[in-house]
C-alpha cells in the first residue's frame, strides 16, 4: 500500500519573502516596493468567510508568482524572484518539483503577457510537481 502524504499548508511572511530575494536573486537587488512584499503574503492567505480563497499549494503559489510579476518588489530581477517564490513554496509545502529553466521562462512569460489567469498559472505549477 502507497501512503501519499498531503502538501502542507505552508504560511509565508515578510521574512520569508526577503530571504528568497537574497538567496535567489543574483547581487541582492533592493526592495523597491514593500507593499509588493506585504500585498503577496496577504493575497497567499486570502479567505472569504473562512475559507481559503487559493486552496492548494498550486494556487497560493501561482497567486504569488502572478501578483509578484505584475507589482515589482525589486528594482531588477523580479520575474526571477518571483518564480523563485512560486517554486520554494511548492517544495516548502512538501512536493517534489521537477522543472527545467524553459518551463520557468515560459510560464514567467505567461504571465506577464496578462492572459493567464491564477487557475491558469495553477494548472502549469501542477505539470512541475511529481
Amino acid at each position: 500500500m502507497k501512503v501519499v502524504a498531503e502538501p502542507l499548508n505552508v504560511k509565508i511572511d515578510l521574512a520569508w519573502l526577503l530571504m528568497i530575494a537574497e538567496q535567489k536573486t543574483p547581487g541582492d537587488p533592493q526592495v523597491t516596493d514593500w507593499g509588493a512584499l506585504v500585498a503577496a503574503v496577504s493575497r497567499h492567505e486570502a479567505e472569504i468567510f473562512g475559507i481559503p480563497v487559493y486552496d492548494d499549494p498550486h494556487s497560493r503559489a501561482a497567486s504569488l508568482l502572478q501578483l509578484l510579476l505584475h507589482v515589482p518588489a525589486l528594482e531588477r530581477s523580479n520575474a526571477m524572484f518571483a518564480s523563485a517564490v512560486a517554486y520554494a513554496y511548492l517544495v516548502a509545502s512538501g512536493l517534489k518539483v521537477v522543472t527545467s529553466p524553459e518551463q520557468v521562462r515560459e510560464l514567467a512569460q505567461l504571465v506577464k503577457n496578462g492572459d493567464a489567469t491564477v487557475h491558469d498559472i495553477a494548472a502549469e505549477l501542477r505539470q512541475w510537481s511529481l
